[in-house]
């Protein structure tokens, strides 16, 4: 990854409804090659170490906090929070710059929004690069909050599972939907860090106690929490496996695309990936393999920025 940009050359507050104001920042070159980034979650947040995947002579570097998201406001809000907002506000931010094309960076739940952003706004887009590919279908959810990581992390599931009564725990992202949503604060916060926790204690090939530290922070687990069950209760607001429909990747068959994938990312494990390679046999798939989930790991990173470098002179 290129060094830490500790200070971007730009920082503001874009209202995009009548409940929502998002976080923005500019970063890189000022006059450079435009790329936004798409964090995961939802309602992950970006973090500042998410500026270096971009070389900064060249980039333009755009970054913003999704709906209810760090330090967009108001924080954990899920009123009018959908994918679809999430796709109108990636527009009201390019439009905010005058940007008439740019390159889209998303991994996690950013590879989800990065689809429907390409699928809804084609011409739009100059490239992608995707990292971890999740489409937010019923089988994947299924597998990491379910029955499937559980059998690979079982002293991490254990905890997750505690906090939900036994008789409850046959729809679990149903009955954490029920405490997420509480109106006593103590019983919403516990299982907001508790959902966090899950996940950031998976998200590695070795588990990185720096990761399952931010699952402590109120303000963050609060936000991710709700706004990640939130998403997967509805169905992540479209069609069950939408984005993997051969109408909605002919419509982005025609962008240059890298997908970076760990081979042992249980969070978003690889068959998606796959899967999307088999009905978009154009893009190039990286399956690095020694990795899990997480953006930082070494060999997911180092493709990352081969990507983003490839692109970073590619005619827009």
């Amino acid at each position: 990854m290129y060094p830490d940009i500790k200070t971007p050359i730009e920082t503001g507050t874009l209202k995009v409804s009548d409940i929502h104001t998002l976080y923005y920042e500019v970063s890189g070159n000022k006059d450079g090659v435009p790329v936004v980034f798409l964090h995961g979650g939802p309602g992950g947040g970006c973090d500042e170490k998410d500026r270096s995947f971009f070389n900064p002579t060249k980039y333009k570097i755009i970054l913003f906090d999704q709906r209810g998201a760090g330090k967009s406001t108001p924080t954990a809000s899920l009123e009018e929070n959908t994918t679809w907002d999430l796709v109108k506000d990636i527009e009201k931010v390019r439009e905010h710059f005058g940007i008439e094309k740019w390159h889209v960076f998303g991994g996690s739940w950013g590879s989800t929004l990065s689809l429907a952003y390409a699928q809804s706004h084609p011409d739009r887009v100059g490239s992608l690069v995707l990292r971890g590919i999740f489409t937010l279908r019923k089988s994947e959810l299924n597998f990491f909050y379910q029955n499937g990581a559980s059998h690979l992390f079982p002293e991490a599931w254990e905890e997750y599972i505690a906090q939900i009564p036994e008789q409850e725990r046959s729809d679990m992202v149903l009955a954490y939907h029920a405490q997420l949503n509480s109106i006593d604060d103590e019983t919403r916060i516990a299982a907001a860090k508790a959902w966090s926790k899950w996940e950031m204690a998976t998200s590695r090939l070795f588990v990185d106690p720096e990761y399952i530290a931010r699952a402590t922070s109120d303000h963050f687990a609060n936000a991710f929490a709700r706004i990640e069950n939130h998403y997967f209760v509805n169905d992540g607001f479209m069609r069950d496996g939408q984005l993997l429909e051969s109408q909605e990747i002919d419509k982005i068959r025609h962008i240059p695309t890298i997908v970076v994938q760990g081979r042992y990312d249980v969070v978003c494990p690889a068959t998606t990936a796959y899967q999307l390679k088999k009905v978009w046999p154009e893009i190039t798939l990286h399956i690095v393999p020694d990795a899990g989930h997480s953006s930082r790991e070494e060999g997911i990173a180092k493709l990352l920025v081969q990507a983003t470098d490839k692109f970073a002179d590619l005619k827009l």
